[in-house]
């Protein structure tokens, strides 16, 4: 199983790749705890927290999309570092100035959500050209969506253990920094200095011209608002079943199904349609998420959490594969940045639905809801299955300055539609 890691990480420059991508996303997977632990420091409530995690979650969800375009139009060296910066110096204004002026922290917020870099696509936009096999570029994805469990898994108990050490405002000033070394090391690459994105066709538009694309932001928002919803319906279950520990373990469990299901599903090749292996897959995921409504003890329900996370990961590679492919030329870090931002929007509009229902039907009813989207997700894909399955891209050696400077032949996807 390790060994198709392994030879993704002894590609050259691949380690580095990842490794800064994943140290440049700290900011963005602990802003909310980390918003929510300095607002309570300055005597702030919990409304207001929440009210300032929420601004910086949506004008991230708005910036994603919008600095991607911006990556795919110049490069990534002149939009991800000065982004990194922008985004970490508004987070220090907040830092230094506190929930002072009202205006000026949700300001200071907004701005630092909306201008966090697309590090995230841009990492899947470089691996075509530091993987020249197409089925290493596949295992690629799968272990970038692996890295990205333990990244929020370990990112909060960064941020805790910033807290315990200095101060809530350290930890927003610290980790921003870091996040900033982490794009530096990224756009200093070569692989990124010399990566330019292929011709395209000017449309507003842009990635969002293919109904690929469109078909499989359908599916990912009703994915997030099944994980969203699991956070908020769990809240009610630990309080009668051992308090925050519990809740803690529930949390942990699906990061953990989501870090198994995906370092066994990057460990080997996959044959078939990509398309049709996606709706099984989100099938299995929908399937997996309704013996959560059985709410037995906390040891059997934690297990039923990780059961709930294998497919996760697996889920999200696999679509992967397919923005790849259906991403029109040019737009590729757009596209994958619009996987991103709706999976987000996905994950608030979870946790703001499954609040009433809690409230009316309690925990069972919570758990409810993360099957029914799931459901929702598969119908959507198997309406939209030929579209998916259409040969809006195929497979081919072609020589291409798109991701390779010395144009040396690589197997890609080459779409026929064009933004």
């Amino acid at each position: 199983m390790a060994a198709g890691y392994l030879e993704i990480l002894r590609a050259r420059h691949a380690a580095r790749l990842l490794t800064g991508t994943l140290v440049g996303r700290l900011p963005n997977a602990t802003a909310a705890i980390a918003i929510v632990l300095f607002v309570r420091a300055e005597g702030g409530t919990y409304s207001l927290a929440g009210a300032l995690a929420a601004v910086y979650g949506v004008a991230n969800a708005v910036g994603q999309p919008v600095l991607g375009r911006l990556v795919d139009l110049h490069g990534q060296p002149r939009v991800q570092l000065p982004a990194a910066v922008v985004s970490a110096l508004a987070m220090a204004l907040f830092a230094f100035t506190g929930t002072g002026p009202l205006p000026l922290a949700y300001g200071a917020v907004a701005a630092a959500g909306l201008f966090t870099p697309p590090l995230e696509g841009g990492l899947r936009a470089l691996w075509p050209s530091v993987l020249r096999r197409e089925d290493q570029v596949h295992t690629a994805y799968a272990m970038d969506a692996v890295a990205q469990e333990v990244m929020f898994t370990v990112g909060p108990l960064l941020v805790t253990l910033c807290v315990s050490l200095w101060s809530a405002q350290a930890a927003l000033v610290v980790l921003n920094v870091i996040g900033v070394l982490g794009a530096l090391s990224v756009v200093v690459s070569p692989p990124s200095r010399a990566w330019r994105s292929g011709p395209r066709e000017a449309h507003w538009l842009g990635a969002l011209r293919s109904s690929g694309l469109l078909a499989l932001l359908g599916a990912f928002l009703f994915v997030g608002i099944a994980l969203g919803s699991i956070t908020v319906a769990s809240v009610p279950y630990a309080d009668e079943h051992g308090g925050d520990a519990v809740y803690g373990w529930l949390m942990a469990g699906i990061g953990l199904g989501a870090l198994l299901g995906g370092t066994v599903y990057g460990a080997r090749q996959w044959a078939g349609e990509p398309a049709r292996r996606l709706q099984v897959l989100v099938a299995f995921l929908a399937v997996c998420y309704l013996p959560l409504t059985l709410m037995p003890g906390a040891v059997a329900m934690t297990l039923l959490m990780v059961l709930a996370g294998v497919f996760l990961a697996p889920v999200i590679a696999c679509a992967f594969v397919l923005v790849d492919r259906h991403a029109p030329a040019g737009t590729v870090t757009e596209a994958f940045s619009w996987i991103v931002t709706t999976f987000t929007v996905g994950a608030s509009v979870g946790t703001g639905l499954a609040g009433p229902v809690v409230e009316g039907g309690g925990a069972l009813w919570g758990f409810a809801v993360p099957g029914v989207a799931g459901g929702v997700s598969l119908l959507v894909l198997l309406v939209t299955g030929r579209v998916l399955s259409a040969p809006a891209g195929r497979v081919v050696v072609a020589a291409s300055s798109e991701n390779d400077p010395n144009r040396a032949a690589e197997p890609r996807f080459s779409s026929g539609d064009r933004a």
